[in-house]
């Protein structure tokens, strides 16, 4: 095989000791890295160069236009309006504007302020003003609404001095209108309801509940009742085995037995005192001994009333020994529950615990055989066909309450509303919290309240079944009056009508989620601009930037 030899150039040392000269492979590697280093260069030029080039082009465009943004009109302006007839104050075709020509569309009679409702041009006491084909009717049930409505508001005012009342908002087409993204909705009528929301509690009726102790220390002899049994006022929950009974009892029949005794002594010797046969002394003795018979009686009875067993003294007098024995030892009970024990097994130190009042047993906390004393509640019994309902009122709210107001309330975790009314508002504010403790009575005759449950409720202040609504996105705060913008009655769907909202002050009363009561300023049927009214609140404010409201001018 032929030998192959492979030439490379390299870097060669001459004999004089000067430097290599660089062979070709090297000097085309330097070059192209300069080329790669001043491309890298020019590309973090390019971002300085186009910030130049865009402050250039604002420059010769604040130079050009006076240095003024692009308005309203430029958002709504219409394509196919020829340039020299355009309106550029306010975006419209100069031959159509109607500010700038108000004899295109003439403005009715302005009423200005009416005191009675709070705005200007008021269409309840001027109903021609409302943009309706025919004039409307005012009843007396919108005038009576509107009273009821401003003794209760409370948001702010509008200022008499308010000039924008008068000022008109115009399109130059229907479809400048769709692009600026304004719609439309009627002015109706809703149910609304203006009340004061807060966070309640529902808990037992505190004057229709009972907790239950033995007014003696005892042992348990027998329990009668359990949790959830409805029981009867008088009916025997738990009879109690205490020694003091006994000794009360025994006391008193021979207290019982002692003035039997000195009465009848008494009545002996009256006729022989008056015969002459006796001393009279001895009488007054007898009379004495009597008396302090009759109070020791007394004190003895007292020491059973005491302990909840009533005793009448007339009806035990002349009972036979056996009777007034078993009458005393089975003392306080009722029959229905005595007939159920042998007198000859049953002591006769037995306290009835009874229930002062119809209800429900909440809670037992005793069992046969315990030994208990008065400081130990034995049972709580509840009458849950009432309930309280306690809310707890921002301080500010507090004044707008009435006793009487209807209350609702919903219960957490349920759907329905519970009605009651309010019966009690407190005098003093939470020292931390700063609110308003209420009350309200709930009635519950089907048992479906639970004490100790959370939930929503509101005092309903004012419910107006026919209130004058708009919704909410409508009404605009423009500095010194809340406005709606009406759009014009003429055909405004038609091609060659004027597109024009006319600007209306309204005077605010309550709000639902999604609508706000008009007192005064519109009525059911004209039509206010909803989504997308922002746009017209701002071609309305436009000349106000920097200068506050224009009330005055």
């Amino acid at each position: 095989m032929a030998d192959m030899t492979v030439n490379h150039p390299v870097a060669c040392t001459p004999p004089n000791g000067e430097q290599p000269k660089e062979t070709p492979q090297r000097v085309t590697t330097a070059n192209e890295g300069r080329r790669f280093r001043g491309l890298a260069r020019l590309g973090h030029l390019i971002p300085t160069l186009m910030v130049m080039a865009l402050l250039a082009g604002l420059g010769a465009y604040g130079h050009h236009s006076g240095w003024k943004l692009p308005g309203f009109s430029a958002l709504i302006r219409n394509d196919g309006a020829e340039r020299e007839d355009w309106c550029e104050e306010h975006g419209v075709p100069e031959s159509q504007c109607v500010e700038c020509h108000p004899e295109l569309l003439p403005q009715g009679k302005d009423y200005g302020w009416c005191k009675e409702h709070g705005i200007q041009n008021c269409p309840l006491c001027h109903p021609d003003v409302a943009q309706l084909k025919q004039t409307p009717v005012v009843t007396g049930a919108d005038r009576a609404r509107a009273v009821r409505a401003m003794s209760s508001a409370t948001g702010p005012e509008n200022n008499p001095i308010c000039k924008h009342y008068r000022r008109r908002i115009q399109f130059a087409s229907l479809e400048a209108v769709k692009k600026a993204g304004v719609d439309v909705g009627l002015v109706e009528r809703q149910a609304i309801i203006e009340s004061v929301s807060s966070y309640g509690e529902i808990t037992y009726d505190q004057t229709r509940f009972a907790s239950l102790a033995s007014r003696q220390p005892g042992t348990v002899w027998r329990v009668e009742k359990n949790v959830g049994d409805l029981v009867r006022a008088g009916e025997v929950l738990a009879l109690v085995d205490a020694a003091e009974v006994g000794r009360a009892k025994t006391g008193f029949m021979q207290a019982l037995a002692e003035e039997e005794l000195r009465r009848k002594f008494v009545a002996r010797l009256g006729p022989a005192s008056a015969q002459g046969a006796m001393p009279e002394r001895s009488l007054e003795q007898a009379h004495t001994e009597h008396f302090q018979a009759q109070t020791r009686l007394l004190c003895a009875q007292q020491a059973l009333v005491n302990l909840g067993l009533p005793v009448n003294v007339e009806e035990l007098r002349g009972l036979p020994e056996e009777k007034l024995a078993r009458h005393l030892r089975f003392l306080g009970l009722p029959e229905s529950v005595a007939e159920r024990f042998n007198p000859a097994e049953t002591t006769s130190n037995l306290l009835p615990l009874k229930a002062p009042m119809d209800g429900i047993i909440v809670v037992r906390r005793v069992v046969a055989g315990e030994q208990v004393d008065a400081s130990r509640a034995l049972f709580q019994l509840a009458d849950t066909s009432r309930m309280w309902l306690t809310l707890s009122v921002p301080l500010e709210e507090a004044g707008k309450l009435a006793l009487g107001l209807p209350v609702r309330f919903r219960p957490d975790g349920s759907r329905g509303e519970v009605t009651g009314k309010l019966v009690w508002i407190s005098t003093t504010a939470d020292q931390q919290t700063r609110m308003v403790a209420v009350r309200a009575d709930l009635p519950n005759p089907q048992g479906q309240l639970r004490n100790a449950t959370f939930g929503a409720g509101k005092i309903v202040l004012r419910e107006e079944r026919e209130a004058i609504a708009v919704p909410k996105e409508a009404v605009h705060w423009e500095g010194c009056c809340h406005v709606v913008f009406v759009r014009d009655k003429g055909y405004f769907d038609s091609k060659d009508s004027l597109k024009v909202f006319h600007v209306r002050t309204v005077r605010l009363g309550a709000s639902t989620e999604k609508y706000s009561e008009i007192v005064a300023g519109v009525l059911p049927g004209e039509v206010v601009a909803t989504n997308g009214s922002d746009v017209l609140r701002a071609e309305l404010l436009k000349y106000n930037l920097g200068e506050g409201c224009t009330c005055g001018k």
